[in-house]
């Protein structure tokens, strides 16, 4: 929708992962040093995890970008809480094998035979498990049970595991000291800084040809920092409204009132305050937690009436799908491609009704002032 009328090439701030947008911060890039380093020994498990929108997905496709796919054999899945054999069929799906009306014997003797001809034929099996906190105990020995696989004493698949900061705590409990034994390699991703955050910024309007339209004040930087913590996520999705409201606004410069009235809007369209409409200065007393904001499960359907529109809700659902189409990576289908543009589309659509949605509640409170 913006992006002609400011004439960036791309979507800066999309939210969906893209490695093109990769910003190596000095936590991605230790991150991602951890994370060639596994590559390179070949064996046992990684573990690189962080809080929701720390970009751990975008880390993986930054790796996987510089790997050589004449050497590696990639699955890539992303995980509901599946119980074990129900995780076996998934991860056997990822690997084009047939898993209808299989034992789970049949299941693990089909992978192992699988990762063998992958060895013979000179090619490494890497399977990346996301959102890793979701999977039961049971289905996590269930992984550890797939590293036992080897050919002549090598191992035959490698697995990285990426999750939320509570799957540190299903590692370290009681029944996990043998997978523990197997990790070479965990790493925590953090925030970014405040200065790394107005250079994350940067570097995203960088890949987009942003030509300085609309200027950014020195101001907005911090009020941007202050909002979102750090976190890539959150800084995403802020800008992105920032880059829409100066559309609709016709404004040519951002700067700390504009974050502050827009990062009040989207608070309001959660929690339904009355933040939007309140003078700049009170917003920053108003402004509800960042972290209830981005990161609390999806309400109800039901919130959506009382809420007129829960456009956020929506994006919440919409980012999931559309993580959950990217995993398919090289297994894409024409019907895949066909979903992405329509989800692409619902986002317009939700772009235009939130304006929409906007005029009204000013057309009201033009009313209620003359009255």
């Amino acid at each position: 929708m913006y992006e002609e009328h400011f004439g960036l090439t791309r979507k800066p701030f999309q939210l969906s992962p893209d490695a093109r947008f990769f910003f190596p911060s000095a936590e991605h890039q230790r991150a991602l040093s951890f994370l060639q380093y596994g590559i390179n020994q070949g064996d046992g498990f990684i573990v690189i995890t962080g809080n929701v929108g720390t970009g751990k997905t975008t880390l993986v496709q930054t790796l996987l970008e510089n790997l050589d796919d004449d050497e590696l054999t990639i699955g890539n899945i992303v995980t509901p809480n599946l119980q074990e054999e129900d995780l076996l069929r998934v991860v056997a799906d990822c690997f084009d094998i047939k898993f209808e009306d299989r034992t789970k014997a049949q299941l693990l003797k089909e992978l192992e035979h699988t990762f063998q001809q992958q060895a013979q034929a000179n090619r490494r099996v890497l399977l990346i498990v996301d959102e890793a906190q979701n999977i039961p105990p049971r289905s996590v020995e269930e992984l550890r049970m797939l590293s036992n696989f080897q050919l002549d004493g090598k191992p035959l698949i490698q697995i990285f595991l990426l999750g939320q900061q509570e799957f540190r705590s299903t590692l370290l409990s009681e029944g996990f000291e043998q997978l523990r034994q197997r990790i070479i390699a965990t790493y925590h991703l953090n925030p970014l800084s405040e200065e790394e955050t107005r250079t994350y910024i940067e570097h995203r309007l960088q890949v987009a040809e942003y030509e300085g339209r609309p200027a950014f004040a020195d101001n907005a930087f911090k009020a941007i920092y202050n909002f979102s913590e750090g976190v890539p996520r959150r800084i995403n999705n802020l800008c992105d409204r920032l880059f829409l409201f100066a559309f609709l606004e016709e404004l040519e410069e951002i700067d700390n009132l504009v974050v502050e009235t827009v990062s009040g809007e989207i608070g309001s369209e959660f929690f339904g305050d009355n933040s939007a409409s309140q003078a700049p200065n009170d917003l920053q007393a108003l402004k509800p937690d960042p972290g209830e904001v981005f990161d609390s499960p999806e309400a109800p359907l039901e919130t959506m009436a009382r809420s007129m529109f829960d456009k956020a809700d929506v994006q919440n659902r919409l980012t999931a799908l559309e993580r959950a189409v990217d995993s398919l990576g090289h297994t894409l289908k024409p019907e895949i491609v066909e979903i992405r543009e329509e989800l692409s589309f619902v986002r317009l659509m939700l772009d235009d009704v939130l304006h929409e949605v906007r005029e009204l509640s000013r057309g009201e409170a033009a009313k209620k002032r003359r009255a």
